[in-house]
Formats: structure tokens, C-alpha cells, sequence
């Protein structure tokens, strides 16, 4: 979530940088802002006011004032007024409030100094490219759910009739790659730093919220209509939420975390693209990597992330190159990301794989995600970063054939 002073005292600034994404009218933020604050000052007034009179009252009586004298009743009868006005501004202060968070939830990110500026894919810059001398040159290599097919290994058919379509089933050795592929990923990450974490896969709308998929993506989410749960999109939501309402304290940063969850989009609005094989399925398998750190770290930490990632595809001898998205491409939450995408041959083009973003305090404000540092007043927002890799199987089918 956005900074609500970062708006007020910078607002033109604010409306460029979310502009470079898209169109965002911030002045019915401004406006209830305004009014919030000015119900804010009414209300500290009155509550000086209160606490002034009760003071009064209390130094008369001590002086010897009679309890039921005129003067004492009038300050009684002030204190009563005030606090009854109280009662009539802390509701609706309140409700402000609410309005303003109800119009920052659905604000993105705003893009970091160096994205990029671009409207669409089509402005994303190539920053590397690896493994060229590992794309295969035979012109007959066929898509890998052809090759699942014929192999046995993935039964797609099955997968709709437990499911539904964009659902699949892993057979012998095709559960066995997935499985393999997992605890390899898994083992290097913790080797590198990487603490594992087994979270739960339903969580509340507090933590898709304080993640950024709430309000804006409730739709790409399958929810449990007899509980508020939701079946997590990434293992991301898990487990930055581990450390919502915390505060940490400077020598636990940075943290890193590694997961590996099952994951759960409805894909809305993907009809009529290609969705064939394992692409877009309702159910998919990820490891996610997630930095909790410090700020003044974060961009250091952003180009490790990455690559940790590389170092799994080098590692497999997957050819791929390193997409910089441009501000019109980012993700909602993201302030600055780049895109790992491995080389198809059957269909001779790159294909995302992994998605490494830095969104900085972003979502620590939305989970209250905060840490302290000796001799220092006050706290302040962690930084977060995650990358996701995932069509795990998909990964290394292909290259084989």
C-alpha cells in the first residue's frame, strides 16, 4: 500500500510515477485526507479540552471548591459537551479513514527510479541472455504435452474428469521429474541460505490482502464460500504473512525463506490464449524464494535473488534470457522486476519461467510488517522480495527430446 503522506506531501510526484503504469486519479484521496485531518485537529482539540477541564475540576475540589458548586457544575456540564462531541467525531474519523484505505488498496506499486518506462510488454528490455549453445537445433522437437502424452506420464483427460479442464494428473516417471525437480531446487536454495518453510496453502483475506491480491485480483482466486479462505495463488502469501503485525528487530534481517506449495489461480481472462499442456493451469507447482530485509539492502539483495535463480537453470542447462519489465508490465505489487524465460524449441520462443520482483515497503505497510534498530527511535517497513519458479515438470521435459 501506498504511503498516505508520501501522497499528500508529494501528490504530483506520486501521479507521474502511477502514470508510467496507467491512469490513477489521486484527488479523491487528497480530498478525504484533507477532511481526516481536519477532524483529527477538531478532535485532539477537544480531547486537550477534556482533559483540561477534568484537570480543573479536579484542582478546585482539592482547593476546597464545594463538588456541587456553580462553578465546578458549569465545568462539569463543559466536559460533558465535549465528550459527547468526541463521541459524534471518533465514528466518523474512523469512517474516513476506511474511505482511504478503501481507495489506497487498489493503487499499485509505484515503479522504482530505474524501471523502465514503457506501456506494454513490448517495452521490456533484454538484460542477458544464457545458454544459446544448449538450444537444440533439431526443427521436428514437438510440444511437451505431446511428449507427456505419448510417454505416459501426463493424462490430461483424467485431470479434467476429477476436475475439471486446466487440470492434470502426473503419472510414473512424470510425478517422479516433479518430485525430483522440487527437492533439487529446494536443497539448493537452502544450501545458498534458504530457510524452508511448509506454510498453510488457505489463508484469510487479511493475508491475500496484506500480499496484494485483495481487493483488486479476488477473482483469480478460489475462495471456500463456508469460511473466509482462500486457496493460495503463490506460497508468497503464506509466508510473508508469517511475519504480519511484527516487529523485528534489525539483527533478525535479512530473512530468507524457500517453499514449495501447490498454487491455485482461476486464470479469469485467459480464454482464447494458449493454454495447452502445462500452461495456465488451475493448479500448479511452485518454489517460491521471499526476502524479508532491510531497506537500505534491497536493491543488493534484488540482483542475489535473481541470481539464485539463474543458478537453477544454469544448473539444469535450460537456455534462457533475463527480461527487465518496463512500468506498463509490472506486476500489481511490484516497484521493480525482472522476468527469467527459458527457450521453447517446439515452438521457437522464450517462455517466463520465473518472475524475481522487488516491491519494497509495499506490502509490509498492507501486513504491518515493521522492524527496530538499536539506539533508534521509532520503526520502519522491511522490504520484501520474492521470486517465483514454476511449470516445474515443464522445465526440463522439453530440452531432453
Amino acid at each position: 500500500m501506498l504511503d498516505i503522506r508520501q501522497i499528500r506531501e508529494n501528490s504530483q510526484t506520486v501521479k507521474e510515477l502511477l502514470n508510467r503504469r496507467g491512469e490513477y486519479d489521486l484527488q479523491p484521496i487528497l480530498e478525504l485526507d484533507e477532511k481526516q485531518r481536519q477532524l483529527e485537529t477538531e478532535r485532539s482539540q477537544l480531547q486537550a479540552r477534556s482533559n483540561q477541564v477534568g484537570k480543573q475540576v479536579g484542582e478546585k475540589i482539592k482547593s476546597g471548591s464545594d463538588p456541587k458548586g456553580r462553578d465546578i457544575q458549569a465545568l462539569k456540564e463543559e466536559g460533558n459537551k465535549v465528550k459527547a462531541k468526541l463521541s459524534e467525531l471518533e465514528p466518523e474519523e474512523k469512517e474516513l479513514k476506511a474511505k482511504i484505505e478503501a481507495l489506497l488498496l487498489p493503487l499499485p506499486n509505484l515503479p522504482s527510479e530505474s524501471t523502465p518506462i514503457g506501456k506494454s510488454e513490448a517495452e521490456n528490455i533484454e538484460v542477458k541472455r544464457w545458454g544459446d549453445e544448449y538450444i537444440p537445433q533439431n526443427p521436428k522437437i514437438i510440444p511437451h504435452y505431446e511428449i507427456g502424452e505419448k510417454l505416459g506420464i501426463m493424462d490430461f483427460e483424467r485431470g479434467v474428469k476429477i476436475a475439471q479442464s486446466r487440470f492434470v494428473a502426473l503419472m510414473g516417471a512424470g510425478a517422479a521429474l516433479e518430485r525430483a525437480i522440487i527437492q533439487f531446487m529446494l536443497n539448493h536454495h537452502i544450501q545458498v541460505g534458504y530457510v524452508e518453510v511448509m506454510a498453510p496453502l488457505l489463508v484469510n483475506s487479511q493475508s491475500l490482502t496484506a500480499t496484494g491480491q485483495l481487493p483488486k485480483f479476488a477473482e483469480e482466486s478460489f475462495k471456500c464460500a463456508a469460511d473466509d479462505l482462500w486457496l493460495i495463488p503463490t506460497s508468497e502469501v503464506s509466508t510473508m504473512n508469517l511475519y504480519r503485525d511484527e516487529i523485528l528487530s534489525a539483527e533478525q534481517l535479512p530473512i530468507y525463506h524457500c517453499a514449495f506449495t501447490p498454487c491455485f489461480r482461476r486464470e479469469a481472462g485467459a480464454y482464447g490464449k494458449d493454454t495447452r499442456g502445462l500452461i495456465r493451469l488451475h493448479q500448479f507447482n511452485k518454489v517460491e524464494m521471499v526476502k524479508i530485509v532491510h531497506p537500505n539492502t534491497s536493491e543488493e539483495e534484488h540482483q542475489k535473488l535473481v541470481a539464485d535463480a539463474e543458478a537453477i537453470l544454469q544448473a539444469l542447462k535450460l537456455p534462457y534470457r533475463i527480461l527487465e519489465l518496463c512500468s506498463g508490465d509490472l506486476g500489481f505489487s511490484a516497484a521493480k522486476c525482472y522476468d527469467l524465460e527459458v527457450w521453447l524449441p517446439s515452438s521457437g520462443t522464450y517462455r517466463e519461467i520465473s518472475s524475481c520482483s522487488n516491491v519494497r515497503d509495499f506490502q509490509a505497510r498492507r501486513a504491518n510488517i515493521r522492524f527496530k534498530e538499536r539506539k533508534k527511535k521509532g520503526t520502519q517497513y522491511v522490504h520484501a522480495l520474492s521470486c517465483s519458479s514454476y511449470f516445474l515438470s515443464f522445465l526440463v521435459t522439453f530440452p531432453v527430446f
